[in-house]
């Protein structure tokens, strides 16, 4: 056996080996496997120096996989791995998003009696965090008071992370008051905790105790208050107070005005931002996207990219959404291949997005395509796909997929049940959606909802069902809204049913409905029926009430450009161009008869 000395000179002669030098500057786990083969070749991968090495390497990359680090884990003979591999693999199921993963392999350094220190524990407690292991972090922490490392700043912090992450903040608070040398790491990490269960008060108190602060503590608050609570102007005022800014507090003040739908002040902060990078550009097309705004959106991306930014997973779902919204399909497409040739992660919610665009847009064949083809599907994914079909008025295809995921044990949630409901109403298929409605609660365990509601209605409305409508709006058990009421007088004009139009305009009047259209729907039957006394009333009433018929608008794509049309009558718009262009186009339709 070698003395420590030998041992010692041995790692030191490997570490000036150049394949381990190469191994540190790995940037992609291709080149890593390559190392590995010729450290085999060479002979040098029985040696636990090396192999720790490698396992360093692997578990620290970005792009590793965390199969293979365990495979050449299993690999090492004795001696037995050291304290600092075990760590390494434990650090690397935890970034790598396997909480449940890192925990077993603690326990088995548990079993087979191998020595914890004071980096262990942060890591296997950051693990019981992520997977909201309360039980087994308080295991932890008893083991933790045995070997005394409760004087551990590292430990210490990691213990009040988990609690905060569990939200038991009681205990994290108890632990933080209990220890004497906290750092600027243990004030942070208290205040995220009371954010995170929204409790901004003690948040606050935190905040104005702390001896010093650091561009994280003003970010956590700048987001609690803006994208928690929405309260932008106690966002605003501590980023005023703020002495000093970086890119990620920008960011946070911009993020909170498109939580609110604020995208003008939010454009404003983004056009004073000194330095921009991906998520700054990401955070305003996302709050474009979100906010009725595609068009804004599809031109800040392209702006984006003319820039030489490079796109990311959300400013490219933010797009998407925008050409779902637009349907603007080439620019859909375009997007699509985009993200191909420039390696963008294509995610279960990327895909999901485009899965989406593509059925808003009426490209059916292309989403059944992407949808069968799909690496991997979430419940999501089969709600839109189902909602699509309905949309494009194929409900017996949305049937079918929803059968399919009852029998795979997919999870059906109530916007699930929406989506078949809005399917069959778009179908024409009354009796499937009374029995889907009557089997929610008993069936699927979802109890129905507004939302349910008004499919059912606009259903049974529309198959002129007038009295079954308004029977189930007069029993149900939540209170109808003016959607509601409104749907029933765009039906009562279709099946000219003049006694429930007005039990549903009086309802509106009660709400006091702002909506335009259900009043302009209302003069339409009375005009209809001649009662132009009524009409007159209607016209009155949305006189006082300061009503006026909404502009229309038309969005047409050509040549992958996206072109808005509004009713702009009465605004300086090319008006005499327009009317040469359809009066040559009526000649040209009348000349071709």
């Amino acid at each position: 056996m070698s003395s420590p000395s030998s041992s010692s000179s041995s790692s030191k002669l490997l570490l000036k080996n150049p394949l381990l030098s190469l191994l540190q500057k790995c940037k992609k786990i291709s080149e890593i496997f390559q190392i590995h083969a010729q450290l085999i070749t060479k002979d040098l991968i029985s040696n636990p120096f090396t192999v720790s090495r490698l396992i360093i390497a692997t578990t620290s990359n970005a792009s590793s996989t965390m199969d293979y680090a365990e495979l050449v884990f299993s690999q090492i003979e004795q001696p037995q791995p050291h304290t600092f591999i075990w760590n390494s693999m434990i650090r690397g199921f935890v970034e790598n998003s396997k909480p449940r993963k890192a925990f077993e392999f603690f326990n088995k350094m548990q079993k087979e009696s191998v020595n914890r220190d004071n980096y262990t524990y942060p890591f296997v407690l950051k693990a019981c965090g992520l997977m909201l292991g309360l039980n087994e972090g308080k295991e932890i922490h008893g083991e933790v008071m045995k070997k005394g490392f409760e004087l551990d700043l590292f430990v210490m912090n990691g213990l009040i992370s988990m609690y905060c992450r569990c939200g038991e903040m009681v205990c994290a608070k108890r632990l933080f008051d209990e220890f004497n040398d906290k750092d600027l790491v243990s004030w942070n990490t208290l205040i995220g905790g009371y954010i995170v269960v929204n409790d901004m008060d003690n948040a606050q108190i935190l905040f104005d105790e702390m001896p010093e602060r650091d561009l994280v503590s003003w970010t956590m608050m700048i987001d609690g208050y803006g994208k928690r609570f929405g309260n932008v102007v106690r966002a605003r005022e501590l980023f005023n107070n703020m002495s000093k800014r970086d890119l990620v507090t920008w960011n946070s003040m911009i993020a909170a005005y498109t939580h609110t739908g604020d995208m003008d002040v939010a454009r404003e902060l983004f056009k004073e931002m000194a330095e921009k990078n991906v998520i700054s550009w990401s955070i305003m097309i996302d709050g474009y996207a979100r906010h009725g705004e595609p068009r804004e959106a599809l031109i800040l991306f392209r702006e984006m990219l003319l820039r030489g930014i490079r796109a990311d997973k959300v400013s490219v779902v933010g797009a998407i959404q925008a050409c779902g919204q637009l349907g603007a399909l080439d620019q859909g497409r375009w997007i699509h291949v985009y993200m191909e040739k420039n390696n963008i992660i294509s995610d279960v919610v990327v895909q999901t997005a485009l899965l989406d665009m593509y059925m808003k847009c009426g490209s059916l064949n292309e989403a059944c395509g992407f949808f069968n083809n799909m690496s991997e599907k979430n419940f999501v994914s089969w709600n839109v796909m189902i909602s699509g079909l309905g949309i494009n008025g194929c409900g017996d295809e949305a049937l079918q997929l929803f059968a399919q995921m009852v029998e795979q044990d997919i999870l059906i949630d109530e916007l699930t049940l929406l989506s078949v409901l809005n399917a069959c109403n778009h179908a024409g298929l009354v009796n499937e959606g009374l029995l889907l409605f009557t089997n929610m609660k008993n069936t699927y365990d979802v109890e129905p909802k507004l939302q349910h509601y008004s499919c059912l209605v606009d259903l049974l409305s529309r198959a002129g069902r007038m009295k079954e409508a308004k029977k189930v709006i007069e029993a149900m058990p939540v209170k109808a809204d003016s959607v509601l009421w409104g749907s029933l007088i765009a039906a009562c004009r279709t099946n000219v049913n003049l006694s429930i139009a007005e039990v549903s305009l009086e309802r509106l009047v009660k709400l006091k409905s702002e909506d335009c259209g259900v009043y302009v729907l209302m003069s339409n039957i009375y005009a209809e029926k001649e009662m132009w006394g009524d009409v007159s009333k209607i016209r009155g009433l949305m006189n006082d009430r300061g009503l006026k018929k909404e502009t229309g608008g038309s969005v047409i794509e050509v040549d992958g450009h996206v072109h808005e049309f509004f009713n702009c009558y009465g605004t300086k718009c090319f008006i005499e161009e327009l009317e040469s262009v359809i009066w040559s186009l009526s000649k040209v339709m009348v000349s071709a008869k």
